[in-house]
């Protein structure tokens, strides 16, 4: 490979890049999916009892430790499901963000010795971390369907308000995923973030128990509003908020042109370092 090479920042080049890998994509994803519950007697039903057991865990914590409550039900499995929505979405995020910062350095093959597009590790992490996410997902429409008999029409409406977060979610792991290869605390750095992030969005309490005064903090998180349309859709039948979510999209855009931009940028020095 030319180390001088100059490699294209352009978002058109990037999204044609991975129209053409589409198919190697959806390949590595599915490994990477069959990989994790190889030889495990479960299989694939560990992607149903995972989430379900934290589920069961911080609800028994906050319901009938803390005697949380939401505001919408007053039972625990009311608030069971509110709080299952902000997991799925932490855990997608924390997913993709925890594994982007050794992409690179448990693939040193496609570095050094053969000619792969490396832009696309973060992309197949994100499509397995979405099966598992969808499945996720069904459960949460399940158990709504068996508390209440009937799924909201909104919740078609999901990929619509997903879709702008899995954008920014890509443009963070492109950036961690160079910065992982140059500095390699950034592995143990990106774990506390993304826990103590757990904690500072709205996935364990609603944002209305908090004082006025650090909503605003709270919003800057970029998993709060996602959260919370999310909440919306699913949960309540409402209509998304389209001002926000449109200003959402386009600070997901630009989030996720920079990362890909830091990351083109900086993979000429990669087989140096590695």
């Amino acid at each position: 490979m030319n180390p001088h090479k100059a490699y294209s920042t352009s978002p058109l080049a990037l999204l044609s890049k991975l129209w053409n890998q589409r198919y190697l994509i959806a390949q590595m994803a599915r490994r990477e999916v069959v990989v994790r519950y190889k030889g495990s007697l479960v299989g694939l039903g560990w992607s149903f009892f995972n989430p379900v057991l934290m589920l069961a865990v911080y609800t028994f914590v906050f319901s009938v430790v803390f005697k949380a409550r939401w505001g919408i039900g007053d039972d625990n499995t009311s608030f069971a499901i509110v709080l299952f929505v902000g997991l799925i979405v932490h855990g997608l995020f924390s997913e993709v963000i925890n594994r982007a910062p050794g992409l690179i350095g448990s693939n040193v093959n496609y570095v050094k010795k053969v000619i792969f597009p490396l832009e696309i590790l973060p992309v197949v992490t994100m499509g397995a971390a979405l099966f598992h996410a969808l499945i996720s997902v069904l459960v949460l429409l399940c158990g709504f369907v068996v508390l209440n008999g009937y799924i909201h029409w909104t919740a078609i409406l999901l990929p619509v308000v997903i879709s702008p977060f899995l954008l920014m979610t890509l443009g963070f792991a492109w950036m961690i995923a160079s910065m992982g290869v140059y500095l390699r605390d950034v592995g143990q750095f990106v774990g506390q973030v993304t826990t103590v992030m757990l904690f500072l969005s709205p996935v364990l309490y609603p944002i209305s128990m908090l004082p006025e005064r650090f909503h605003v903090f709270l919003m800057i998180n970029p998993l709060t509003f996602v959260i919370e349309q999310a909440r919306i859709i699913l949960l309540l039948g409402h209509l998304p908020d389209w001002r926000g979510l449109a200003i959402y999209t386009m600070v997901s855009a630009l989030v996720a042109w920079l990362g890909y931009f830091w990351f083109q940028k900086t993979r000429r020095g990669f087989g140096d370092v590695l």
